[in-house]
């Protein structure tokens, strides 16, 4: 059960209210996570407002679940593995490629270089070298598009650490972080 309660769409009020009935429009369901981030609606506001702007973003969407599968996986969050095995398979991504994204390899070598980088950028706290952002350049990667994958890991650390601490009930077919 979540610690922090779960805001019932059906009776929200305010901005709350007006927040949870978007994500349904958008979704046509309304995931545990988003009411449980309904309980302050500054939070369900900002992580709704980087999440749009970087769907709309250079990194295409097989790219940007990997992402979130690799940070996923790194962070051991179950409830965004779980939503983002999920969200993978309705984006194209095979059974086999989200297994590999979450240990950090992607279908070709462009891909691999992005999670790569992805996982330098979390062990790292940020702290990268020179040598890591050689190496995602080099594999083709334009200053924007790398801009993009460090916002991306920092919106999954978000996701991560708030679904973590809140112990969000998942509402997604489940994946774990570590083998049963």
């Amino acid at each position: 059960m979540s610690r922090l309660s779960a805001i019932d769409p059906n009776v929200a009020t305010g901005k709350a209210k007006d927040l949870l009935t978007a994500v349904h429009g958008a979704l046509g369901i309304v995931p545990n996570m988003t009411k449980v981030m309904a309980n302050s609606p500054a939070v369900l506001e900002g992580y709704l407002g980087l999440s749009g702007a970087l769907g709309k973003g250079l990194l295409d969407a097989k790219t940007r679940e990997q992402l979130a599968l690799v940070t996923s996986q790194e962070n051991e969050c179950d409830y965004c593995l779980s939503a983002h095995t999920a969200i993978g398979k309705m984006v194209g991504l095979t059974p086999d490629q989200i297994v590999e994204a979450r240990k950090g390899h992607g279908k070709d070598a462009r891909t691999t270089a992005a999670l790569t980088f992805s996982r330098r950028v979390l062990e790292t706290r940020g702290q990268i070298s020179d040598a890591d952002l050689a190496a995602v350049r080099e594999a083709g990667y334009s200053d924007g598009e790398m801009a993009e994958i460090i916002a991306h890991v920092a919106l999954n650390v978000l996701t991560n650490y708030f679904n973590n601490a809140a112990q969000v009930d998942i509402d997604f077919p489940k994946v774990f972080a570590k083998a049963s």
